[in-house]
Order: structure tokens, then C-alpha cells, then sequence
């Protein structure tokens, strides 16, 4: 399953890049600010709660009073945090010759009033005896993992697809801009880019390129926010979207955060785990995902998955040897990673990768990658650079 706690995060990175006017109207929403609120460290959340009610700024000192000194870096990570999604907005007050922080009109009213009187979603979830043959949790993870993975399959090589997604040419073009890198009579590749933000790059140039397709961006954060309010596995009628959710609901079932299903008379769409978590916290992140990698101290590397997509992307930087149905068996070479390189991807990238997908037999090894094989790659890169300059 793809990473949700990254994906999540880096969506919050993305939202706080917003213009502040289009953030003032995302915080018109009270569940856009719950999923805000959801989404912040814990000393944030705290802030935002013990502010919400007080009207006037707030000196920033006596913020700093409130946690103990061995939590200055937390609060300071914190209020960061908090400024970057203005949630909080900094003034500096010159009578007092010091900093403040008041919590965002817009923002603390929303979520006022969420708070105080409730709120419902524009849709319920549908009966059951309406909806039939509904997925299991079990089969609505294995969807969204299979929809992932044949839409990067089809970006990453397109030859080995067993399916073809419904995705528009043009919105293809639109991912495949810094995804890929594609050199005279080569078949395209992962730039750097592609390789180190391949699960939530993906959600991001899809909202950033949307004023390309006349699509408003914070409609479409909006309408993503309020989809992390849905329940896992439920049934939601399309007929209660407007026509614009409408249009982009197929874009996100192809995309794996849900899945669309057809009745007698209605239609209904169920959300995954990747529509669920965008707004997730990193502290009620899921576990650590399991790995499927080994790698040995002679530098073979045995990759113990059925996935096309892992066999791409062990491709990009060791040289595979055979495929079996569910393993895969091969070898990190001077030049297979010296082509990596060449690629735009980084020796601490490799390793990061390996040590994060450690099949779960090694992964509690210290080291879970052996040292040899960490210091080839990292050493290589050095040579390699040497190389580019001896060329220049």
C-alpha cells in the first residue's frame, strides 16, 4: 500500500503553499478545518484549541513559556506549522516591541462553529440493501494498490501494462513532465524527481496543473479534504456530486482513492484508505509498511514480490536478472548504478530505498543493508562525479 503518512503530509506541504486569499476560502469550510486540525503535529493541535476562543493576539513569548525547555524544538516545529498554513498569523506589535500570534479569523470561526453546533456532510452513506456485493476493507486495499500501480507501470513502461486506465492523453502529459526524462531514441525514465516522490508526486501536479484543465485548485483540495471525512468501505451515491466532483471522481478512482461501482439504477463510489488518510496525522500514521527486499553482502539483491512496478524500479539501478512469479533476482553493478546516476538519481536515494523496503527477515538487522554494499554506492557516486568533471 502506498506510504499514506507521507502522501498526507506532503498534501499539508502543498495546501500551505496556497495563496493566503484561496486559504481564507478553503477555511470557509468547518470539515477543511477539522481536516487541518487533524493534520497537525500534537503541541499544534494544543495551541490551535487553547486559542480558539481567545480573540485578540497572543504575545509569542508566552507561548514559548508553555512548554518546558527540552520542548522548545517541538514548539518551534509547531508554531512553523502553524504559521505556514496561517492558521495562526504572525504581527509584530511595535508599542510592546514584540511578536504575537492570533489564530485566523476565518479559521477559528469555522471551526467554532463546528465545534459548538455539529455538522453533517453533504452526503450519507447509502443502504444496504441498495448497494450489494460491497468490497472488503482487504479487497478496496488490494484495488487501490493495483490502480497505483498500473498507473505508474504505465507511465514507468508502458509495455508491461496488463491494463490501460481511462486517464486522459493529456492529463498523462501533464504527469509525465518532470516524472520522466526521455533522451533521443530512448525509451523514457525516472528523472529524480519521479524515482524520490513517486507515490504523492503524482496527487500533487494533479492539483497543481488543474487551472490547466479549468478546474479550480482550491475546489479541488476542498472537495479531496472532504473525502478524507468519508468511511472506508461505505457506499456513497454519485447523484448527491455536483457535476464538477463528477468529473473529477473518475480521475481519483483511477488513482486508486476510490473505487466506483454500478447498481440496477444507481451508482456509488467507496472510498480507500488513500482518500481517508490525505488529512491523517504523522503521529495516527499507520505502522511501518512490510518490505520486500534482501540484499546480500556479494551484492545480489532478491526482491520477494509479484509487483511489476517494484521490478521497474529495482531496474533503475541494478541489473535484473530473472523474474520469477514471486521473486525477483538480481545484481547492483558498477554500471548499473553508474546508469542511475546518469538518470538523476542519487547514491542516498538507492540506499534510502533499500533500507526502507528491508524485507521484514532483515529489516531488524542493524544494519538492515550490509555495510559493504552501503559504502560501493556511496563511494561510486564519488568516482562518478570525478568522471563528469574529467569530461567537461
Amino acid at each position: 500500500m502506498p506510504e499514506v503518512r507521507i502522501i498526507a503530509k506532503n498534501f499539508m506541504d502543498m495546501v500551505a503553499s496556497m495563496p493566503a486569499i484561496k486559504l481564507d476560502k478553503l477555511y470557509q469550510n468547518g470539515f477543511i478545518c477539522e481536516a487541518i486540525l487533524r493534520s497537525l503535529p500534537p503541541l499544534a493541535k494544543k495551541y490551535v484549541l487553547q486559542l480558539l476562543h481567545i480573540d485578540g493576539p497572543v504575545p509569542a513569548k508566552l507561548l514559548a513559556e508553555w512548554v518546558l525547555p527540552d520542548g522548545l524544538s517541538k514548539h518551534k516545529v509547531a508554531i512553523d506549522r502553524l504559521v505556514q498554513l496561517r492558521v495562526f498569523v504572525e504581527a509584530f506589535d511595535n508599542r510592546k516591541n514584540e511578536k504575537t500570534y492570533q489564530v485566523n479569523s476565518t479559521y477559528q470561526k469555522s471551526l467554532q462553529n463546528l465545534l459548538v453546533h455539529g455538522g453533517t456532510l453533504p452526503r450519507e452513506s447509502m443502504p444496504s440493501n441498495i448497494t450489494v456485493r460491497l468490497p472488503t476493507l482487504e479487497d478496496l486495499e488490494t484495488y487501490a494498490l493495483e490502480q497505483w500501480e498500473c498507473f505508474l507501470l504505465q507511465l514507468i513502461s508502458p509495455s508491461h501494462v496488463d491494463k490501460t486506465l481511462n486517464i486522459s492523453s493529456s492529463l498523462m502529459k501533464v504527469f509525465q513532465r518532470r516524472l520522466l526524462s526521455q533522451r533521443d531514441r530512448e525509451a523514457p525514465k525516472l528523472t529524480e524527481s519521479g524515482f524520490q516522490f513517486l507515490l504523492w508526486y503524482i496527487i500533487r501536479e494533479y492539483i497543481t496543473n488543474s487551472e490547466e484543465r479549468g478546474v479550480d485548485a482550491g475546489d479541488l483540495i476542498s472537495f479531496m479534504l472532504e473525502l478524507s471525512f468519508h468511511v472506508i468501505g461505505e457506499a456513497y451515491n454519485i447523484n448527491t456530486l455536483t457535476e464538477f466532483q463528477r468529473n473529477i471522481i473518475k480521475d481519483l478512482a483511477d488513482l486508486g482513492l476510490v473505487k466506483l461501482q454500478q447498481g440496477r439504477k444507481e451508482s456509488w463510489f467507496i472510498p480507500t484508505k488513500l482518500a481517508t488518510n490525505l488529512s491523517v496525522s504523522m503521529t495516527e500514521s499507520s505502522s511501518r509498511k512490510e518490505g520486500f527486499v534482501v540484499v546480500e553482502t556479494n551484492f545480489r539483491v532478491y526482491a520477494y514480490s509479484t509487483s511489476k512496478l517494484h521490478c521497474e524500479i529495482l531496474r533503475l539501478f541494478s541489473r535484473v536478472e530473472y523474474q520469477l512469479p514471486n521473486l525477483i533476482v538480481g545484481a547492483i553493478t558498477k554500471e548499473s548504478l553508474y546508469n542511475a546516476f546518469d538518470n538523476g538519481i542519487t547514491a542516498d536515494q538507492i540506499v534510502s530505498f533499500l533500507r526502507q523496503n528491508a524485507h521484514p527477515r532483515v529489516a531488524q538487522r542493524v544494519p538492515a543493508v550490509p555495510e559493504n554494499v552501503t559504502d560501493q554506492v556511496l563511494s561510486l557516486i564519488s568516482v562518478y562525479v570525478c568522471f563528469l568533471y574529467i569530461d567537461l
